[in-house]
């Protein structure tokens, strides 16, 4: 059974390539919206975090109608930290959109995405957007999309891939580079033609595989899958077991299920092969679980999720201004929130240490671990981290540690600059191409080589360079990487930074405060460009004497703070230093704080 009134697609690509404003056409265009309804941009990234930083960061389910065809579309993570989510959601579809920018072309997380797709077997639309882009180049992108297919192998069929000219923006497709598009009918009718419906048997025993999970506080986990086989009913028994078999395979009930039609969920009494439902009931169903017919195992085959490759420790704050911000300070509820994270990121591990107070949590990348954090602060908990460190593994008696697949833009006069911090970062040269007065360089990178590193290259090219990495693979231990060049500027007192003592310590290096600011000792409020970390007391105040008052003298002129943003601090701590975060502030903080005792501990160091 072939059903011919549904496509099941999902929209892949690079980061930032447009796939969640075309999506907004395709809703537009599909009848999802009324003619006068008011449309936010980018309505698929309903999360707060999604719409400031402009990624997406879960995979979500939407669905749009073309002459009496409903298709449902996924709308995917682009930032490679959050592959895990794109790997699952490709077993729900039998076909992909690959976006790829009109001027940048493919991109590291076009590679990996597409080879995912491929593996699946996947009938592939290329779609080359943002043809409206000043120096697009939608014809020569095109053609290295295709060598990019050859490059992994696509079989004949797949290297005949139709490719769509549109504009995400304008809402407009066209199959003729040189054209310009009206509207998406070509796209629309190029999904029809190429993709093939969902098969499978209605009358078979039921088989639905499970590849995405929500949670809601009122009905706890929500499975995300498609109908494989046979038709699921609310309120119905089921068994569920596990292809990996990790566990026993046990009874349970599907409370209620849901269709996803536009952006909302709306209850069904029944789904057949093919459709991609949403059910409630299941408590401790998880991602790769299989629901089956009651008392009939047949589980269906599931990847096994990446591996996560760095960790950090998350600990309660145990700052001199710890508990004065944030509503959730206890290890046990950060535990908790900690543990209902794993419920719906299966990327995530998590495991307790010997200190009660503190967890180690391992993730895909640094972004991965970030985004974590920052929406643990907005919900109001207080909590200290550590630097980010890689995964490494013993492979026959040998340390091996993750390599990342690391592609730059730069302009051709930061080119120097760049090669060379790569050098002393262990980075190995793989492929170069001049684009216009550009340069795109690809290289194989050690992870850990490129800690710290995204702020320096921002400095180096000025701002204009552009880099993306993705993991590669496991490699031999490649030897030691110099860590950062700078030290740190240290409070010696607690109390609250004035004018005049942060006149004096600007001179010592770059500050993160300015005046006002409560500060206590051990805390970080700067960088030391001689490599040392250096004790100021921004708590100084001028005194007065019976000769002058203490303004009598020239105003003091303090250079602007540099104002680190929650990445930046992660980027620029040692491993001996924290950030504590809190819902109003992010502080730098050494971990011993007494200034003779870190003194001690660094001289037995030595």
């Amino acid at each position: 059974m072939i059903r011919e009134d549904l496509r099941n697609v999902a929209i892949i690509a690079h980061v930032d390539h447009g796939k969640t404003t075309l999506v907004d056409e395709m809703l537009k265009q599909g009848g999802v919206f009324r003619d006068n309804q008011v449309v936010a941009d980018r309505v698929m990234d309903n999360n707060d975090l999604e719409r400031e930083r402009g990624i997406t960061i879960l995979a979500k389910n939407t669905a749009a109608h073309y002459k009496g065809v409903k298709i449902n579309i996924i709308d995917t993570p682009g930032h490679a930290d959050f592959g895990g989510e794109v790997e699952r959601v490709l077993k729900m579809v039998n076909g992909v959109l690959l976006l790829v920018d009109a001027f940048e072309g493919p991109m590291p997380q076009t590679r990996f995405v597409l080879q995912k797709a491929l593996e699946l077997g996947h009938k592939i639309i290329i779609v080359v957007n943002k043809v409206d882009k000043p120096g697009a180049r939608p014809a020569e992108v095109a053609d290295e999309v295709l060598e990019l297919l050859l490059e992994l192998d696509a079989t004949e069929e797949q290297l005949e891939s139709p490719v769509v000219y549109c504009s995400g923006r304008t809402g407009t497709a066209t199959m003729d580079a040189s054209a310009e598009g009206e509207d998406l009918t070509p796209m629309f009718e190029t999904i029809l033609s190429h993709i093939p419906g969902p098969e499978g048997d209605a009358e078979k025993p039921l088989q639905m595989l499970v590849s995405s999970i929500d949670y809601n506080e009122y009905v706890g986990r929500i499975a995300i899958g498609r109908i494989e086989n046979g038709s699921l009913k609310a309120n119905q028994d089921v068994t569920i077991c596990d292809y990996h078999q990790d566990r026993k395979p046990y009874r349970s009930k599907v409370v209620n299920i849901y269709q996803i039609e536009g952006l909302k969920r709306v209850p069904a009494t029944e789904v057949s092969v093919g459709d991609i439902v949403c059910f409630s009931g299941v408590e401790n169903i998880t991602i790769g679980d299989t629901v089956c017919q009651l008392g009939l195992e047949e589980p269906l085959p599931f990847v096994k999720i990446s591996e996560p490759t760095v960790e950090m420790t998350f600990s309660v704050n145990d700052s001199p201004f710890a508990g004065r911000e944030g509503k959730f300070v206890t290890s046990r509820q950060i535990r908790d929130r900690l543990f209902r994270e794993l419920l719906k990121d299966v990327s995530l591990r998590i495991n307790e240490t010997e200190n009660t107070d503190s967890f180690r949590v391992c993730g895909r990348g640094e972004m991965h671990l970030s985004i974590l954090i920052e929406t643990m602060r907005r919900e109001g908990y207080e909590f200290q981290v550590s630097t980010p460190k890689v995964l490494y593994k013993e492979i026959d008696g040998k340390l091996y540690e993750p390599m990342e697949e690391l592609v730059i833009d730069v302009p051709e006069e930061s080119l120097g600059s760049v090669m060379e911090k790569m050098g002393s970062r262990k980075g190995e040269l793989t492929h170069m191409q001049q684009v216009g007065s550009r340069f795109k360089v690809e290289f194989i990178i050690p992870s850990r080589g490129l800690f710290g590193y995204r702020s320096e290259f921002m400095t180096d090219t000025r701002g204009e360079g552009i880099m993306n990495a993705v993991f590669h693979d496991y490699q031999p231990f490649k030897g030691d990487i110099p860590t950062r060049a700078t030290g740190s500027l240290i409070v010696f007192e607690t109390g609250e930074s004035v004018t005049y003592g942060l006149y004096n310590a600007q001179e010592r290096g770059v500050l993160f405060i300015g005046a006002g600011v409560p500060v206590y000792e051990g805390m970080i409020i700067g960088s030391n460009p001689k490599g040392d970390d250096m004790a100021v007391n921004v708590c100084k105040r001028k005194q007065m004497t019976n000769t002058r008052a203490s303004g009598s003298d020239d105003a003091l002129r303090l250079v602007p703070p540099r104002r680190l943003s929650l990445e930046d601090s992660l980027e620029f701590i040692g491993d001996d230093e924290l950030v504590e975060v809190t819902p109003k502030s992010i502080r730098l903080r050494k971990k011993i704080l007494d200034n003779n005792l870190r003194m001690k501990s660094t001289n037995k160091k030595v």
